[in-house]
């Protein structure tokens, strides 16, 4: 097929693709019961949606977190695309705190590795990160935008509670 030198007319650029929010977190782990019982008790409650292998195994389970009730997912690692690296890193969803330094501590004390120290990046963005004891990278900040973002209708989140 030869090209129509006549139609000059400029390519067109497609449609922006609309995110409208952080929906759901995967994460990978071997045993995904231990898994879910360490995110359980660092988080103060059970996950609240479990998938189970017809041999009865735990493959998923699914916690909500937070001010907009984030999905964080552990995944069984035999399901992981071959690609898929088992080392530490790749992208780093940072979770809002409102105690960096406490919430770091907490996340030591349950076992988690430091990752990043605490770095601030301008006033009101701080970060840090632990790698879970499945090899998962877990980010933590105090993120002044997030908190200027949330709306009158969102109460703050209480410890111990699903959003918390």
């Amino acid at each position: 097929m030869t090209a129509n030198v006549t139609d000059m007319t400029e390519p067109t650029t497609p449609a922006p693709v609309r995110l409208r929010g952080f929906a759901t977190l995967n994460i990978w782990a071997d045993d995904v019961a231990e898994a879910a019982g360490w995110y359980a008790r660092v988080l103060g409650f059970p996950a609240y949606f479990t998938r189970r292998a017809p041999d009865d195994r735990l493959v998923y389970a699914e916690f909500r977190i937070g001010d907009r009730q984030a999905e964080l997912g552990v995944i069984d690692r035999r399901y992981a695309p071959p690609w898929e690296s088992r080392e530490p890193g790749g992208a780093v969803m940072h979770w809002h705190v409102d105690d960096l330094p406490g919430s770091l501590d907490r996340l030591l004390a349950h076992g988690a590795t430091a990752h990043r120290p605490i770095t601030e990046h301008g006033e009101g963005f701080v970060t840090a990160s632990v790698i879970d004891p499945f090899g998962n990278v877990l980010g933590v900040m105090y993120n002044r935008h997030y908190l200027d973002m949330l709306t009158d209708t969102v109460p703050p989140a209480t410890a111990g509670s699903p959003a918390g």
